[in-house]
């Protein structure tokens, strides 16, 4: 027969633990957790539960267990690497009919400690017949499932509301935030950018309504103007919104614009930062952004007009002038003029380049070349949007990292 599954309510209540290894180090903290008032018995203890003695967070009885520790428990951990002394523990503890759960022998034991887990206002507890290790499996694949929105999230009464900023990452669909993929699991309108991560929209339900920001670059778009009226009508309708963008929402994504569109609109806006292709993409392509004795800055620059554009704000003799890693988004098509600036005010024609397109995704590729040399590559290797362009030495520390690897692969 299995086990009846009951939650335990143990906050003040006296909790004895007999033994002080490394199976009571584990359990502990799940007790205390729950607020139970903890009593340990043992001998001695591991360095864990002695920085909680001395916290003052447990109560330890430095000695072997004794009839009538048992006295006043509502529940006992038999944790012993001795297999007669937990037997007692558990004789005692079935005589004064307190539940028992014996560490070295699930069949004699009267109670199991499940693998738990909480996400939110979730608990997940599993026995899997008294099998741990068994139980930890499937406890992190439910858990991970209920971070990650793949069960249903959408059926949660505390259902978030407002507008949520979400950054959905540099490309790759793994490499959005818990958070992030939780929420929209949640949503019932997703308004997306081209940049976002496409396949996550896969896995939206039937019933989500998705509207396409575009925000194509000189091509279609839906006015940013457009974009806010939409996030605040629907949140007006009582649906959750997520705004779906690539990279962070924060980072040349116009989401300060879309919060305090709706922060003035009375809309509740949750902002979930996201991991910015100014960083991931080089990373992607093996290049760190600042290096020991190499870079110790790095500049992040949106280079949506040429440099010699009267409309450009950007300060183009102080990048020339930085010995500084930069990092250029939207500059694929402008590199000619972005070259010739830096090297016009003052950046070594030699300065390296990479120049990576689709980074973090299956069709990622790189094109590496110098200042004097990148426009050219560029164009003879028919690179085109998105891709993200670094400047500067640590360039050449992705080279050698490649090289290595390359050295030592059989």
């Amino acid at each position: 027969m299995g086990p009846y599954l009951l939650g335990l309510r143990l906050s003040g209540r006296r909790v004895l633990v007999v033994g002080g290894g490394r199976v009571a180090q584990r359990r502990v903290p799940a007790l205390l957790e729950a607020g139970a008032v903890v009593t340990l018995v043992s001998p001695s203890v591991t360095s864990a539960l002695d920085d909680l003695i001395a916290a003052g967070r447990i109560t330890w009885l430095a000695r072997p267990y004794q009839v009538g520790d048992v006295d006043g428990a509502w529940l006992v951990q038999a944790c012993t690497d001795v297999r007669e002394v937990n037997a007692a523990v558990a004789a005692e503890a079935e005589a004064k009919r307190v539940w028992c759960v014996r560490a070295d022998d699930r069949d004699a034991s009267a109670a199991w400690t499940p693998a738990s887990g909480r996400v939110d206002e979730i608990s997940v507890a599993i026995t899997a017949g008294g099998d741990p290790r068994r139980a930890a499996g499937i406890r992190d694949a439910v858990v991970g499932a209920l971070r990650d929105g793949t069960v249903d999230a959408r059926r949660n009464r505390a259902k978030p509301v407002g507008v949520a900023l979400v950054g959905g990452g540099p490309g790759d669909p793994g490499l959005i935030t818990v958070r992030g993929r939780q929420l929209l699991a949640q949503a019932d309108v997703v308004v997306a950018d081209r940049l976002a991560p496409r396949a996550l929209l896969d896995e939206l339900a039937a019933d989500v309504e998705l509207i396409d920001a575009a925000k194509v670059p000189y091509g279609r778009a839906l006015p940013q103007e457009e974009i806010n009226a939409i996030l605040i009508e629907r949140a007006r309708e009582g649906k959750f919104v997520v705004r779906l963008k690539g990279g962070d929402p924060f980072v040349f994504g116009r989401g300060g614009e879309e919060a305090l569109a709706c922060a003035r609109e009375g809309i509740p806006v949750v902002v979930v930062p996201g991991i910015t292709s100014a960083v991931a993409v080089p990373a992607s392509a093996g290049v760190p952004v600042t290096h020991r004795g190499i870079s110790q800055e790095f500049h992040v620059i949106s280079v949506h007009v040429a440099p010699d554009d009267p409309r450009s704000t950007v300060d183009w003799p102080a990048l020339g002038r930085s010995t500084g890693t930069l990092v250029l988004m939207m500059a694929v098509e402008r590199i000619e003029k972005i070259a010739e600036a830096l090297i016009r005010e003052g950046r070594s024609p030699e300065t390296p380049v990479m120049v990576v397109q689709d980074g973090t995704l299956p069709t990622q590729r790189a094109v590496v070349a110098s200042l004097s040399t990148v426009a050219e590559r560029v164009t003879g290797a028919g690179v085109r949007p998105p891709a993200i362009v670094v400047v500067g030495d640590v360039v050449r520390v992705g080279q050698e990292v490649e090289m290595v690897r390359a050295e030592r692969v059989p």
